[in-house]
C-alpha cells in the first residue's frame, strides 16, 4: 500500500526511494544541519516530506552536477534548502561560483568511510555522552609482620645407665644348716625426665606437625 505524498517515511523507505544506503544518509544529517528527521524510540527516524525533497537535491548535487559536500554546504548557507529543493525537482539553473569555491576548499574529509550500522534502530545521537568513571583501586592492604619461629625443642636423648661393677664373691665360712641370703639388686637409678614446660613445648611442637601434614594431605 503506497503512502500519500504528505506522509511521513521510514529511514529504509527514503533509502529505497532515493536508492542510497541508510548509513549515507544518516552520514549527510551530520554534514547538513538543515535535515532534521523526527525521531522516535530506539532512534526510530521518520522524514517529513521537506526532509526527502532536500535530501533528493543533495542527491542530486553531489552525483548529478559533481559538488562536494563543502560546496553543497556552500549553497546551503548562501541560497537557502528551498534551492537544493529545486534542484531535486529539476529546476535547478547552476551556481558558476559555488563549484569553483568548493573545489579549493575540497580537503580529504570529501572522502570518509561512512562508520555507521546500517541497523535502522539505533541508539539515539542526541543522547548524552557517558564518560566512564576512572577505576577505584583499592587501597594497598598491610602486611601482616612474618610471625617469630618457634623455638627449637632440644632433641630428648636417652642417656645409658652406667652398670654397676660386679662385686667380687666374698668367702664365707660353711654353714651347713644356715640358707645362703643373696645381696638384694641395687636399685634402678632414677631416669632424668623432662620439666612440664619442656613436655608442654613438645606436645605444641607435635601438634603443629600434626595440622602440618594434614593441610598437606588436603592440598594432595
Amino acid at each position: 500500500m503506497s503512502k500519500s505524498p504528505d506522509a511521513f517515511r521510514t529511514i529504509s523507505e527514503v533509502a529505497d526511494e532515493l536508492d542510497l544506503p541508510q548509513h549515507v544518509l544518516r552520514f549527510w544529517e551530520t554534514r547538513f544541519g538543515q535535515i532534521k528527521p523526527m525521531k522516535r524510540g530506539g532512534g526510530r527516524r521518520y522524514y517529513r516530506p521537506d526532509d526527502v525533497e532536500l535530501l533528493r537535491g543533495i542527491r542530486i548535487l553531489l552525483y548529478g552536477e559533481g559538488y562536494t559536500i563543502r560546496g553543497v554546504q556552500r549553497i546551503l548557507k548562501e541560497q537557502g534548502p528551498r534551492f537544493v529543493i529545486a534542484a531535486g525537482r529539476g529546476e535547478f539553473a547552476g551556481v558558476p561560483d559555488a563549484r569553483d569555491r568548493a573545489a579549493t576548499d575540497a580537503g580529504p574529509e570529501e572522502e570518509e568511510v561512512y562508520a555507521v550500522e546500517d541497523d535502522e534502530e539505533e541508539i539515539d545521537s542526541s543522547a548524552p555522552e557517558v564518560i566512564p568513571a576512572a577505576p577505584v583501586r583499592p587501597a594497598p592492604r598491610p602486611q601482616a609482620a612474618p610471625a617469630a619461629p618457634a623455638p627449637r625443642t632440644p632433641p630428648f636423648v636417652m642417656q645409658a645407665q652406667p652398670v654397676p661393677a660386679a662385686r667380687p664373691p666374698q668367702a664365707t665360712a660353711p654353714q651347713a644348716s644356715a640358707p645362703q641370703v643373696r645381696p638384694a639388686a641395687p636399685a634402678a637409678a632414677a631416669r632424668p625426665g623432662l620439666s612440664a614446660a619442656d613436655a608442654d613445648q613438645l606436645r605444641a611442637t607435635l601438634a603443629e606437625l600434626l595440622e602440618c601434614k594434614r593441610v598437606l594431605d588436603q592440598v594432595r
